[in-house]
C-alpha cells in the first residue's frame, strides 16, 4: 500500500472501525490514543470535541514519526453528548451513566463529533458535526434494565444507540453515524477532498 492510500485510525473504538468498514474503508492501522480528556474551564462541547480530535491525531502523527513510519492519512474523531453547555461524562461507572440517563430521561440533547485529518503532506482539516437527539421518558425497569446490560461502558453519554438505546430515540435530527460516533458524509468527504481514493473497494465489495 503506497503512502498516499495508507490510513491511519487514531482510534481503539470498534464503533469507528465498522462504521469506516460500512464506508468500504479498511484502516491500514488503528493506532489507539490515550490524551486527556478533560475539559477546560467553562469549554464548550463543541470547542471540547474539535480539540481533543485534533489532540488524538497529531498524538498518532508524534507515534508514528517515532517509529520512523512513513507518510501517512491519520484520521481521529471525538464524540461529546452534552445538554446545553453542560458535558456529560463517557460512562465507566454504572453511578455515572445512570445519572446521564436519568438527565436525558424526555428531554433533548446535542452529540457533537469533531473529525480530524492530518493528510500525507501534514495539512491538518477539521470537521465538526453536530447531531439534535429526544428521548422518550425512561421508566424505572428500562432504567434498570439496561444498566445490567453493559452496553453504556465506555460510551460517551452513558449510552449506545446502535444498541438497545435505540429503541429510546424519539426524534434524530441530523446525522445518525454521528451519534454511533463517526459522521460518514464529512469523513469521506474530508478524505476524497485530500486525494484519498475512499470508493476504492466498493467494486470489489460488490463482486463479494
Amino acid at each position: 500500500m503506497s503512502d498516499i492510500q495508507k490510513l491511519v485510525l487514531a482510534s481503539g473504538s470498534p464503533r469507528r472501525i465498522e462504521l469506516l468498514q460500512q464506508a468500504g474503508i479498511e484502516p491500514d492501522r488503528v493506532l489507539a490514543t490515550d490524551v486527556d480528556e478533560t475539559p477546560l474551564r467553562a469549554e464548550h462541547p463543541r470547542s471540547l470535541a474539535k480539540r481533543l480530535s485534533a489532540a488524538k491525531a497529531r498524538k498518532a502523527l508524534e507515534t508514528l514519526q517515532k517509529e520512523g513510519e512513513g507518510s501517512a492519512y491519520i484520521l481521529a474523531a471525538d464524540t461529546v453528548v452534552a445538554v446545553g453547555r453542560r458535558i456529560l461524562p463517557k460512562a465507566e461507572l454504572a453511578d455515572e451513566a445512570s445519572n446521564c440517563l436519568q438527565l436525558l430521561s424526555g428531554r433533548s440533547h446535542r452529540v457533537y463529533t469533531g473529525v480530524c485529518l492530518i493528510t500525507p503532506s501534514g495539512k491538518q482539516r477539521q470537521s465538526l458535526v453536530e447531531t439534535r437527539v429526544r428521548f422518550k421518558r425512561l421508566s424505572r425497569a428500562e432504567l434498570d434494565s439496561y444498566l445490567a446490560s453493559g452496553e453504556w461502558r465506555g460510551k460517551a453519554g452513558g449510552y449506545a444507540v446502535q444498541g438497545f438505546a435505540g429503541s429510546f430515540v424519539v426524534k434524530l435530527v441530523g446525522s445518525y453515524t454521528n451519534v454511533v460516533g463517526l459522521p460518514l458524509y464529512e469523513t469521506v468527504g474530508l478524505l476524497s477532498a485530500d486525494g484519498y481514493k475512499a470508493h476504492l473497494n466498493w467494486a470489489a465489495g460488490a463482486k463479494a
